[in-house]
């Protein structure tokens, strides 16, 4: 496959080519979803795919693309039957950006002339137009979870319903789904990371001689768009020959039963969730047989097959690396060949039994957690690495657990998330009031009431209601939003002691894994010896976070003010580049100051600006031992925020219990 200016030096296009082309041979396979850094060609292949699909018949003058030779029934344009003209236009692609509204995305109806003449008058959406074609999400994990939802119903059911106050209309909605996204910038949920068949990694390569060729190439394409495009035009057309002959072939290859137990086998094997990573790799294995020009699928086909279709399945967590063990997949394939041996079994655990594959990890520790810990020294703490005066080694995050819901007070209108009470277009009703702009979520009643008194004015005779644009009243709903949790870590010496920042990190951790589910923004601040830094700017990549927390030494004072006084300028810089999310943030630390001259006072000071600008905190309460000071809870109080032990912090835990009902209590006196 071609582009317009083809990015040779990127690795993982070839991989690209060919998922787009499988998909184009067999639109079943279910789309692809493309990662990868930015700068890497991603949007410019998928671009290209559409000029490569065959075109498509249509009923003419339909919206929704119906095919003359099986019309959908259900067509807000029909009926078609028996079809009238029909013309061939070329499969579209169609772009549906991150910020689209609903009525964008699925359509909108006129709810003004349905109520008052019973009317569906229906305005087509990016669903129906991306019927039989392509739907490009350029971005696809900054999409709003409330469009995730539409476009995982539409894919589930080749549908897509638009319903407004009992006003219902239907129309089909088959497309292929493509994605791209940089996972710098968040991950998408798992449940539409399921929907897409294939995907691929890309990456620019660090070959001089192949990135100047791109360069050249990009050059060309800027001087003569036309004549460079023209010097590809014959190898594009030869791939879209080939695409249609492939298309032509599909349905003749034969998929055996041993190539489906290498499917079955494989994806148990990597323990992917549900039968959906079986169809696919089915699909894909069928596909890439037609597009080699072959009737049978073959164990190359099943072994690539399952590199594009079971990566991001495997993903348990957004702390999970994506990928495929290539040797447990070839081992998989291996064992389940579909060759039978006869009735030997050989004891796998004898000399040289089990056909001479030992099994992965035998022998030692899984996965070497040994090599990747730090060596302790006589009592038990980690040995300092030998770097800065006092700093030790990065230590492991304990296990993470469910952690206790942490909320901004109040009523904000920030983006759609899980965390705070907001005021957002989905939601439970709480009233009614004036449309701002295009009327999205109707208030039957209210929009009734409005009209009521002035019907013998406007001359009402019949049943119907005599309805006007200024009796309409927008439903107003209160949904919960995301926030920019800020974590500020103290990272000093004293955090250090009796292996407390394992406990530490398996705290922050599991905060983070509580972001990524309602939808955060998160950011990472930590302070240790005599500055502070921004070991993270506030991003929707919880994966970013998690690594950054993994590699964090300890060590030093604890110059808690420059910690708490570099979080604020954070603060600051976000509200100005997004005003309407609210800020939650999470100070982790014992609560002890030493760094610099009166390190007490100047932490107190730094801790009124928060208070003094109203942004909700809470104060993980490290300390430990026998004796406590009580340090962190003083500085939750000049924080005006809250203080949390780490035991409170589990929602499971028993103290956190017993203190959320002593804190309804008091509120309810």
């Amino acid at each position: 496959m071609t582009t317009p200016f083809p990015f040779t030096a990127v690795v993982g296009q070839d991989d690209l080519r060919l998922a787009l082309l499988l998909n184009a041979v067999s639109p079943a396979v279910g789309g692809v979803l493309v990662r990868g850094e930015k700068g890497t060609a991603k949007s410019t292949a998928v671009r290209a795919l559409s000029a490569l699909l065959p075109a498509v018949d249509v009923v003419a003058g339909c919206r929704f693309s119906c095919d003359p030779a099986a019309p959908d029934p259900a067509c807000p344009d029909g009926p078609h039957n028996p079809p009238g003209a029909f013309e061939s236009r070329p499969a579209r692609m169609v772009e549906l950006p991150v910020g689209a509204s609903e009525d964008r995305l699925v359509g909108a109806l006129d709810i003004e002339r349905a109520l008052a003449e019973g009317v569906k008058a229906f305005e087509p959406g990016l669903l129906a137009d991306a019927h039989r074609g392509i739907l490009y999400v350029d971005e696809v994990n900054l999409l709003h979870d409330h469009l995730v939802d539409l476009l995982l119903d539409a894919a589930a059911m080749g549908a897509s319903y638009v319903e407004r106050e009992g006003v219902s209309v239907r129309h089909a909605a088959r497309f292929l789904l493509v994605g791209t996204m940089n996972p710098e910038e968040g991950e998408l949920r798992p449940q539409l990371l399921d929907r897409f068949g294939l995907t691929v990694e890309v990456a620019a390569s660090r070959e001089p001689d192949q990135r100047v060729e791109v360069v050249r190439r990009r050059l060309a394409y800027d001087d003569d768009p036309a004549g460079f495009a023209g010097r590809w035009a014959g190898e594009e057309a030869a791939v879209r020959q080939r695409v249609v002959a492939a298309r032509a072939l599909l349905p003749s290859v034969r998929l055996g039963d041993g190539a489906l137990r290498q499917i079955a086998a494989t994806c148990a094997a990597f323990e992917v969730d549900g039968m959906r990573a079986d169809i696919v790799m089915a699909r894909t294995a069928t596909a890439l047989a037609a597009w080699a020009g072959r009737t049978e699928v073959l164990a190359e086909d099943v072994r690539r097959a399952a590199l594009l279709a079971l990566p991001h399945r495997r993903r348990r967590n957004p702390f999970d690396a994506p990928g495929l063990d290539e040797d447990k997949l070839d081992q998989a394939l291996e064992e389940f060949s579909g060759e039978d041996d006869g009735d030997e079994d050989p004891d796998p655990g004898g000399p040289g039994g089990g056909g001479g594959q030992p099994a992965p990890d035998d022998g030692g520790p899984q996965g070497g957690d040994t090599a990747a810990r730090p060596e302790a020294g006589a009592d038990g703490e980690p040995q300092t690495s030998g770097g800065t005066s006092g700093e030790q080694a990065p230590v492991r995050a304990a296990e993470p657990f469910r952690a206790k819901v942490l909320s901004v007070p109040g009523i904000g209108e920030g983006a759609a998330g899980r965390r705070s009470r907001a005021r957002t277009e989905h939601g439970r009703t709480t009233g009614a009031r004036r449309p701002r702009g295009a009327l999205t979520k109707l208030h039957l009643a209210a929009t009734v009431q409005a009209a009521a008194p002035h019907q013998r004015a406007r001359g009402r005779s019949g049943p119907g209601l005599v309805i006007r644009r200024d009796d309409l009243r927008q439903a107003a709903r209160e949904g919960r939003e995301g926030n920019l949790v800020l974590f500020v870590v103290d990272a000093s010496g004293s955090m250090a002691a009796r292996q407390r920042m394992s406990a530490v990190k398996g705290a922050v951790l599991s905060l983070l894994l509580d972001a990524y589910q309602r939808r955060d923004k998160v950011g990472l601040v930590t302070f240790r010896g005599a500055a502070a830094e921004v070991a993270l700017p506030p991003t929707s990549s919880v994966d970013a976070a998690a690594a950054r927390l993994e590699s964090l030494p300890t060590g030093g004072r604890t110059p808690l003010a420059a910690g708490l006084l570099r979080a604020h300028d954070v603060l600051r810089v976000e509200r100005l580049r997004d005003p309407a999310r609210r800020a939650l943030v999470v100070v982790v630390t014992d609560g002890r100051a030493t760094g610099g001259p009166e390190p007490v006072a100047l932490a107190g000071r730094a801790a009124r600006l928060f208070a003094a600008d109203g942004v909700a905190s809470v104060v993980v309460d490290c300390e430990s031992g026998p004796v406590r000071l009580g340090l962190a809870g003083q500085l939750a109080d000049e924080l005006g925020g809250t203080a949390v032990t780490l035991d409170e912090l589990r929602a499971d835990s028993i103290a956190g219990l017993v203190k959320d009902v002593q804190g309804r209590s008091r509120r309810a006196a």
